[in-house]
């Protein structure tokens, strides 16, 4: 299937201009028919055309482009939409789908548009439609206190829950789990697996309970959800029904259990999703731990293994490396005039000027004060055996940026400053390499040595941390790069292709991918002759039998795309 890459020559409606970039295979005559038709369902507000060069300028996290990845490393328009639409409701979900499926025209569904260093909002397929789920869905549906848990629509932020909690007097009772950034969709993050950092961090084993709107525009109601609700209206539209009392509750129902197969994936749009919330432990404490060589890894993970899997540290613990600290304090230029790599002399003078050490650990303990006392006591023990470790807990150092911010994500209070750290270089851009391994020295030593030695190699300060699932880590790997300058965004591209395929020769798989390593990533899950692909394919050929439903996302191709020019 061919693409076009610039608009048709055609006469535009005087509502609707002409965009830059078309749909695949969509003239320009059709394409204004789909708008004129979308207005209808949708209303002309919340249709938007991307017509110029001007819509294309947003370049701030709260400010963010729903039309292209900010933070992209091909061209601007490599990856772009030709217009948006915004649903005010499930049937109108439906409808726009309808329309979508009716006219052939390819959808990418995206929630706030957040996604930043895996693509934004912004589309596999250029000229695809984006639908904008979070500007008009954008309630808090539910929150049960006494069950801990909230029932929400794809526009609520970690904010926004958070918030709602805050302003119905539900802290006490209650907190919501939220990753480094809060203004993404909770929805979003939690089909994309992302990760948060109270005992509930695990966002995707947290959810219960999807409603889904399906290629062709039916709803489905997963787990208990599908079992009707006796004292619900049956008049009412199906999306309006009062759901089982027990949907955010047990999250298999009966039969097989179908939320995996819309967890990063292209086969249905989810309108409404359970989330379990944490209930309030009854206090806790933030600590951090320095460790002041960088050849200490092998032993802080060796320690932390057998206290994260027997829980004793009970929430995702963050280890990092001295930059992504540094960056948070400030410019590479407020440590180095050098335009050179930094050494390993160079870390230590500025792990020495800030009071940091090769490696920073940071975790929270829940709990009454006794509990919180004698974990306290096992953790210390535990990690005082690596010589020179050093203890703080916020109270120490009341102007450390990371440490204060912590402490508010360990307890779900949300914060965006955590993103300071892609100020390290002008004009800010980032990359993602997300690879998962074994929660080991041996293997958290071997990536650090792989993805800092490649990092250098390419020209980048090497900044990463690692994250403790229960027995894995995420070795979440920051390439930061200069938007303005196209040579540093090839080189970036350059080396994480090169990290993709030397981690995965050594068994490490990215969890996550940006839009344009989607089909190297997915070609990496080969075992059998790509069997899982294969399995992917079959099921989206079923469901989307004209593949309309974001093509390509997570390497994920329909049939009628299989002419598509997947190379990047």
């Amino acid at each position: 299937m061919s693409n076009t890459n610039s608009a048709e020559q055609g006469q535009a409606t005087p509502s609707h201009p002409k965009p830059i970039s078309l749909p695949p295979n969509t003239s320009s005559a059709k394409f204004h028919e789909f708008l004129r038709r979308a207005s209808a369902i949708v209303g002309d507000e919340n249709v938007v055309v991307v017509a110029g060069d001007d819509q294309l300028q947003q370049q701030d996290y709260m400010d963010r482009s729903k039309v292209h990845d900010m933070f992209h490393i091909l061209e601007k328009k490599a990856f772009l939409h030709s217009c948006t639409v915004a649903p005010k409701d499930v049937p109108g979900v439906q409808n726009i789908m309808r329309l979508a499926n009716e006219m052939e025209i390819p959808v990418w569904p995206f929630s706030m548009g957040r996604n930043l260093g895996y693509g934004g909002a912004a589309p596999r397929v250029p000229g695809s439609i984006g639908l904008d789920m979070g500007k008009n869905m954008n309630k808090v549906l539910k929150v049960d206190a006494d069950s801990a848990y909230a029932l929400v629509e794809p526009g609520v932020s970690f904010f926004d829950l958070h918030q709602y909690l805050v302003d119905h007097d539900l802290r006490d009772k209650v907190w919501a789990d939220c990753p480094d950034l809060g203004g993404g969709s909770v929805i979003g993050n939690t089909m994309e697996r992302g990760i948060g950092y109270t005992p509930y961090g695990d966002h995707w084993m947290m959810h219960c309970g999807l409603e889904v709107v399906l290629p062709d525009g039916s709803l489905v109601r997963t787990g208990m959800g599908a079992l009707p609700n006796p004292k619900a209206d049956k008049n009412a539209p199906p999306h309006e029904q009062e759901p089982n009392e027990c949907w955010q509750l047990f999250n298999y129902g009966f039969g097989p259990h179908h939320d995996g197969i819309f967890s990063q994936s292209n086969m249905g749009i989810v309108t409404k999703m359970g989330v379990w919330l944490m209930p309030n432990p009854g206090g806790s404490q933030t600590y951090m731990i320095t460790f002041p060589r960088d050849d200490d890894l092998n032993r802080i993970v060796e320690i932390m293994r057998p206290l994260r899997v027997s829980m004793v540290l009970q929430n995702v613990p963050k280890l990092d490396n001295i930059l992504v600290s540094a960056a948070m304090e400030g410019t590479r230029s407020s440590y180095t005039n050098s335009n050179e790599l930094l050494t390993d002399a160079d870390l230590d003078a500025i792990a020495e000027k800030l009071g940091l050490g090769r490696w920073n650990f940071y975790g929270c303990i829940y709990g009454p004060p006794e509990v919180r006392e004698v974990l306290w006591k096992v953790i210390k023990s535990a990690f005082s055996q690596i010589p020179g470790a050093k203890f703080y807990f916020p109270e120490d150092r009341p102007h450390d940026k990371a440490l204060q911010t912590r402490k508010n994500t360990f307890v779900g209070i949300p914060s965006i400053t955590e993103l300071d750290w892609v100020s390290w270089l002008p004009n800010g851009g980032h990359l993602f390499f997300a690879p998962i391994a074994k929660l080991t020295g041996d293997d958290a030593e071997a990536q650090y040595e792989l993805t800092r030695r490649r990092s250098e190699e390419f020209g980048f300060d090497f900044l990463g941390a690692f994250l403790v699932g229960v027995r894995e880590i995420h070795h979440i790997v920051c390439i930061l790069f200069d938007r303005e300058d196209p040579e540093m965004r090839t080189r970036a591209h350059e080396l994480i292709k090169l990290l993709i395929q030397e981690a995965a020769d050594r068994g490490w798989g990215e969890y996550r991918a940006h839009l344009a390593l989607m089909d190297q990533v997915a070609g990496t899950y080969n075992f059998n002759d790509s069997a899982h692909m294969k399995l992917s394919e079959k099921i989206k050929d079923a469901l989307d039998p004209k593949g309309i439903l974001s093509p390509g996302k997570n390497g994920v191709w329909p049939t009628t795309y299989k002419q598509y020019n997947k190379q990047i």
